[in-house]
């Protein structure tokens, strides 16, 4: 809920604040090595998860405790993905974010990443974007990094 915080006051359904993944939902992530956890003074305080998909890492989520948001630490996670991909071979990172919020898509802008249309996508990724929309998240699109 600590991250999800960030969106208040934003064009955002309220089941944002209360639908969250179960942690079993992760396992992919953790099993295939791409779940990274930073803890501060021995607590957990951020995470990203990402899966392979062919010649592609997407990112699924990458969240910072509310309290530690502005102290680098998605950005440093961020950059540890992108290390990780590249050392693998991948051809690029991708992952679906709002559009216009600040800390979201031109954040992921910042690091090179660009947005991708979804006619030039993978299926997975539409099929994301859909998925979302259904959700009742709007202004969402899809970005990616090539490596």
């Amino acid at each position: 809920m600590s991250a999800a915080s960030a969106f208040q006051g934003q064009d955002v359904p309220a089941s944002l604040f209360s639908d969250f993944a179960p942690p079993e939902a992760y396992r992919p992530h953790l099993l295939g090595g791409t779940l990274w956890v930073v803890d501060v003074a021995g607590r957990p305080c951020a995470f990203l998860a990402a899966l392979a998909h062919d010649e592609r890492l997407h990112i699924d989520e990458l969240d910072v405790l509310r309290e530690h948001q502005g102290h680098g630490i998605g950005r440093r996670l961020l950059a540890h993905a992108i290390d990780h991909a590249r050392a693998r071979g991948f051809a690029r990172l991708s992952l679906t974010t709002f559009r216009a919020i600040p800390w979201n898509a031109p954040f992921y802008a910042s690091l090179g990443f660009i947005e991708w249309d979804p006619n030039d996508a993978p299926d997975s990724i539409r099929k994301a974007l859909a998925k979302e929309a259904a959700f009742g998240l709007k202004d969402r699109c899809a970005m990616r990094l090539e490596l």
